[in-house]
């Protein structure tokens, strides 16, 4: 190599565990929209219905709230009709839990092409959060059928409030938050194999501490151990986020307050932080244990 010339690409390891080089991350824009459009295209091939089950999957999850939530349970939804209630909070949770199964099972699933070449490790967390906006775009095109259906045929209890102009910010908190959980337990489990199964028990758990089939006004009067029950699921970074959404596009209960959307968005960025610490720890010797 002349002493005139330059390399244009230099790999080297990184000393920094809080270092997350964006540049790096733009160059290999072209390879993070290949995965994304490998995301897309995978997940429905040879199947019939391909991007259908988009709607099917969420609207047989709303009859079936319907039926045992709202029929057998008979738990209310704060005056909005329960298909609404009830697709405002699926939509919302399936994107949360879908982006954050994915990119849990990141160094797992992707040890195969992380041994073959390199490219940055982060890129493939993000690539999956970012796939799962199309499918959650076209879940939000379904909600918004639903509710332009119910405003012709009569009155469907929900109403728009400025608070859905939150909207970008809330579905950016939601992608973080499972970006950063789902970073950290990739990282555990590249060691422990149980984290998988114990974490997809967890997740299953969390959707009902979490106001998906009911509103969060149903604990305003609640006690646990003398704390209420109305704080305990505050404390829960993704219930502020739903409900929100749910204050803005349907109008339903209260506004949970500033102070706990803040919360989570802080969470949001401590848990970032943390996950990215890790990440950047085991990425450097993961493939001698996965």
């Amino acid at each position: 190599m002349s002493k005139n010339e330059e390399w244009t690409t230099v790999i080297k390891p990184r000393n920094k565990l809080f270092e997350v080089n964006l540049k790096e991350l733009w160059d290999y824009r072209d390879l993070i929209s290949l995965f994304i459009k490998r995301n897309i295209i995978t997940q429905y091939k040879q199947t019939i219905l391909g991007p259908v089950w988009f709607v099917v999957q969420p609207a047989l999850t709303v009859i079936m709230y319907m039926i045992v939530f709202g029929g057998i349970a008979g738990i209310p939804t704060d005056g909005v009709v329960r298909p609404l209630f009830y697709l405002s909070g699926t939509c919302m949770w399936q994107y949360f839990s879908e982006c954050l199964t994915k990119t849990s099972n990141t160094f797992v699933t992707n040890s195969n092409i992380f041994g073959k070449v390199y490219f940055p490790r982060l890129s493939m967390p993000i690539s999956d959060v970012l796939s799962n906006l199309v499918r959650f775009g076209i879940q939000l095109g379904f909600f918004g059928v639903v509710y332009g259906v119910y405003a012709i045929i009569g009155d469907s209890g929900a109403h728009f409030t400025w608070y859905a102009l939150l909207f970008p910010v809330l579905v950016m908190m939601l992608a973080g938050l499972s970006l950063g959980f789902g970073i950290l337990i990739s990282s555990m489990t590249t060691k422990y194999r149980d984290l998988q199964v114990l974490f997809s028990f967890i997740v299953q758990l969390w959707m009902y501490a979490t106001p998906i089939v009911y509103p969060l006004s149903q604990t305003n009067s609640k006690f646990w151990c003398g704390i209420p029950v109305h704080k305990l699921m505050c404390l829960n970074p993704v219930t502020p986020v739903i409900e929100t959404f749910k204050y803005g596009f349907l109008g339903c209960g209260d506004f949970v307050g500033w102070r706990w959307l803040i919360y989570s968005f802080v969470f949001m960025l401590l848990l970032l932080a943390l996950g990215i610490l890790i990440f950047n720890r085991v990425q450097k010797s993961f493939m001698d244990t996965v």
